[in-house]
């Protein structure tokens, strides 16, 4: 979600005070002042769980608030899965591997975190990919795995329940 309001004392917590009241969960506020921002205006990007049914009732009270609502989205990847990749990862192409799966248009690579023993050594990759339904996961870990094949990787999955 992202919020304009006034730069002053007081507004962000009148802002933040909803989210609360409201049953949701805040996961991260970013604010930054920008001066390409109107002089007096503060722009706050909030990070949030929430209810679906209540998202109008949350609008309704943060406008009270005189906070103006620019624009509100859905995390539209909401299935996960981690898996691990061992083997010559970096020497085949890892840039390749990843954008395999990020082309497809849903699905991706969110998290990735390498490990490189030695050059000569395999390494080994744990990848964090997320889809939008259970059955764009599975087509993903399909490319995944055909991937692996084709590039002699081992796979290990799942290293948690989906969804």
């Amino acid at each position: 979600m992202k919020l304009e309001m006034k730069d002053a004392p007081g507004q962000l917590v009148a802002a933040l005070k909803p989210i609360s009241d409201v049953g949701g969960n805040i996961i991260a506020v970013i604010h930054q002042r920008d001066e390409k921002m109107e002089r007096g205006v503060l722009g706050v990007q909030i990070v949030l769980e929430l209810q679906e049914q209540r998202l109008a009732e949350l609008l309704s009270l943060i406008k009270g608030q005189g906070v103006s609502v620019l624009r509100i989205g859905k995390e539209r990847l909401l299935f996960k899965q981690t898996v691990i990749m061992i083997g010559h990862i970096m020497h085949t192409d890892l840039g390749d591997t990843v954008d395999r799966i990020d082309c497809t248009g849903y699905a991706e690579v969110t998290e990735l975190t390498l490990v490189m023993p030695a050059i000569n050594e395999p390494s080994s990759a744990r990848l964090v990919i997320k889809a939008v339904n259970r059955a764009d996961m599975e087509q993903a870990l399909g490319i995944l795995r055909g991937v692996a094949k084709e590039k002699k990787l081992l796979i290990i999955e799942p290293m948690e329940a989906q969804g």
